[in-house]
């Protein structure tokens, strides 16, 4: 007898939909054989599968067992496909036919004992199974949750491989998890803000600006001025992600295996501080099975490099196609893969190796050739990138021993917020969403200069010897600052802003 039932397999940030095939005749020598591309894991479904079946008390014909995943030219990896071969091995023993699971898609790594166990991915196979038109999903109880904030598909979690089997042949019910989407828009699960920090108003500033237009921002400061507690608190500040936004994030973390048991979507843009010794695999993704790096987690929210001179110089490099298409591309020989990295990111570092250069406080104790080489480490297209650059100074001690409050994120966002949508209505229907992603012809349509602009844009080149992406990128953080004036209008002003905050061009170039 030949049972067919539906799984899903994971292929980059998509999942790709497997038809699990078990041939059981009952008869020949007892093994169970598993073919179809599988990898090391799934082969070793078989010793699982037999042990679960067993240990459920359900029956398992005793010769030989032949399941097969289709495609056939799609690499299987990992356990999610123990819950549907072992059913469809039941099923092939006690003769059952399971017509009635076509519109089922079922996934589930099996512990030796029978229990289910949660996987990796469950969010982009639910996705899946709902463009194929399955109605119904079948998945560890663990996972319950992440799969059911997708709409128009029952999700039902199960525990064991016998409350598996008698809610498919039927006999017994289950009631649907149901998912809380509406939760995206009521929780704030940030435990930082802004507030907290006293002082370097200059500095959020810019870190405003930077949330309003999704700009790059670069922090220089010595040691203990804040820079990383500031750089913490930019996702308190940015506009609360849409679902469609959180549905992307989850499903990469989901993927990654970084979603805690019986968690739905997340809420919270996601913030990445990745350590100086990461590999270039880590930070943007690959391993013989490609998986999402930490640009990717940061996809929607914030990469935070602390002490970028610290990272090896290859491995920063490695981030600037990343950055300007917002997607990393890994290419293996069965074909390519493509992970989102659309991210804020900010850098930090110290002017010079003890930290102290320029400090009026401290004194340095780094010869010059040594702040030349330190600072060097730093590319002269990736600084390119940074669209501010801002010295972070040491706190005063009136700031610190203030008694007034400091501006709290809740304020700093509604400011944001209303950027953005002003940015929503000028690109309207164009793929363009914030300022930082306009593409030339959007710079020089919506970014146009008078004749007091153009100069001081033509001193500014000639001074900091700017290049035509810093020259673009100038424009582009002018109009997010006349966004958060609501001015229609690029004036003087706001070009003068935005030129501050490239003022350490020459600076960091040594």
């Amino acid at each position: 007898m030949i049972t067919k039932l539906h799984s899903a397999g994971l292929r980059g940030v998509e999942a790709v939909e497997v038809e699990v095939e078990v041939n059981s005749p009952g008869r020949g020598v007892p093994r169970m054989t598993i073919v179809g591309l599988p990898d090391a894991a799934v082969r070793e479904s078989a010793e699982r599968v037999s042990s679960a079946v067993s240990a459920s008390a359900l029956p398992k014909d005793d010769g030989t067992i032949t399941v097969n995943l289709a495609p056939a030219d799609l690499k299987k990896e990992g356990p999610s496909f123990d819950l549907p071969i072992a059913l469809a091995v039941v099923a092939c023993a006690e003769g059952v036919d399971l017509k009635g699971a076509g519109d089922c898609q079922i996934i589930g790594e099996l512990a030796l004992d029978g229990s289910v166990r949660p996987v990796k991915g469950i969010l982009a196979a639910a996705i899946e199974a709902k463009m194929r038109g399955r109605k119904r999903l079948l998945v560890p109880l663990e996972n319950a949750s992440e799969a059911a904030v997708v709409t128009g598909i029952e999700v039902f979690g199960v525990s064991g491989l016998r409350q598996a089997w008698d809610f498919l042949s039927g006999e017994k019910k289950l009631e649907p998890t149901v998912g809380r989407v509406s939760a995206l828009y009521t929780a704030d699960s940030y435990s930082v803000d802004l507030g907290e920090v006293q002082g370097q108003k200059h500095v959020k500033r810019a870190l405003e600006i930077a949330a309003a237009g999704s700009h790059n921002l670069l922090m220089v400061g010595p040691p203990g001025t804040g820079k990383s507690m500031l750089a913490k608190r930019m996702p308190t500040i940015l506009p609360e992600m849409t679902e469609r936004e959180a549905m992307e994030t989850t499903r990469i973390h989901s993927i990654a295996g970084q979603l805690a048991a019986g968690s739905g979507l997340l809420i919270s843009r996601p913030f990445r501080s990745p350590h100086h010794t990461i590999s270039n695999a880590g930070l943007l993704g690959g391993g013989s099975n490609p998986g999402p790096g930490e640009i990717s987690l940061a996809h929607n929210g914030v990469l935070f490099l602390d002490e970028l001179p610290e990272f090896r110089r290859q491995t920063l490099e490695v981030l600037r196609q990343p950055l300007e298409d917002g997607l990393v591309t890994i290419s293996r020989v069965a074909g390519t893969l493509a992970f989102p990295s659309k991210v804020l990111l900010i850098g930090s570092l110290n002017p010079c190796p003890c930290g102290y250069f320029g400090d009026l406080s401290r004194s340095c104790s780094c010869s010059l050739r040594q702040v030349e080489r330190y600072r060097r480490k730093i590319s002269g297209p990736l600084l390119d990138r940074m669209d501010l650059h801002v010295e972070v100074p040491l706190v005063e001690f009136k700031d610190l021993s203030s008694r007034v409050p400091a501006e709290p994120s809740s304020s700093i966002r509604k400011r944001v917020v209303e950027c953005r949508k002003r940015q929503r209505l000028r690109f309207n229907d164009s793929a363009t969403r914030v300022n930082s992603e306009m593409a030339p012809e959007e710079v020089r349509r919506f970014c146009e200069m008078d004749s007091n602009s153009a100069d001081l844009m033509e001193q500014a080149m000639s001074r900091l010897g700017l290049s035509a992406r810093g020259y673009d990128r100038i424009l582009k953080v002018a109009r997010t600052v006349a966004d958060l004036e609501a001015s229609q209008q690029l004036l003087p002003e706001h070009l003068l802003e935005a030129i501050q905050f490239r003022s350490l061009d020459r600076k960091l170039a040594g």
